[in-house]
């Protein structure tokens, strides 16, 4: 774990310099980025993430991509009285590591992965009503060290985010 800490502050220094503009991880390898992920933590400005944030849980993400390119996300979400299941589908843009998902609006970054242990997406929601703005850890295993968390939560405000909107979300045992 501690191998991806410099490649994870690495991708802070360039948020920094970048501005507003997100990173993204160089030369994606999409067959490494591929598999399972559990989401860990969570930063967004989203009216309905906000008011659902204290009772979230630990979710699972399969990734997979399609022949074309296109990035495809199940994600399994426990509820208290059942678990959620949503599928996107995000289509590859012009650039490796950037995906757009043309209903919603959404724009997808892998913004930085170690492929092994961790991962750091940035999404972007484009509504007339509501634009907002998300951060989401990944991680292999259903944990996260207390480093890889600091690192997160120093990239929080880079993307105009505040520390009240992130939810650190326990493990579900599910």
């Amino acid at each position: 774990m501690t191998a991806a800490l410099p490649s994870l502050a690495l991708a802070l220094l360039c948020l920094l310099q970048a501005g507003a503009q997100v990173p993204m991880q160089p030369d994606l390898d999409t067959e490494k980025f591929a598999g399972m992920w559990h989401v860990m933590a969570i930063a967004s400005n989203c009216s309905i993430f906000l008011k659902m944030k204290d009772g979230m849980k630990s979710s699972m993400a399969i990734i997979s991509f399609m022949p074309e390119g296109d990035l495809a996300i199940k994600l399994v979400w426990p509820l208290p009285d059942k678990c959620q299941k949503f599928e996107l589908l995000f289509q590859r843009s012009g650039q490796a590591g950037h995906y757009v998902g043309a209903q919603e609006k959404r724009d997808l970054r892998v913004m930085d992965t170690d492929y092994s242990h961790y991962a750091v997406l940035h999404e972007a929601q484009h509504s007339d009503t509501e634009p907002s703005t998300a951060l989401q850890l990944l991680t292999r295993e259903q944990d996260v060290s207390p480093q890889l968390l600091q690192k997160f939560m120093e990239l929080i405000p880079t993307m105009g985010l505040t520390e009240d909107m992130l939810a650190v979300l326990p493990k579900s045992g599910e």
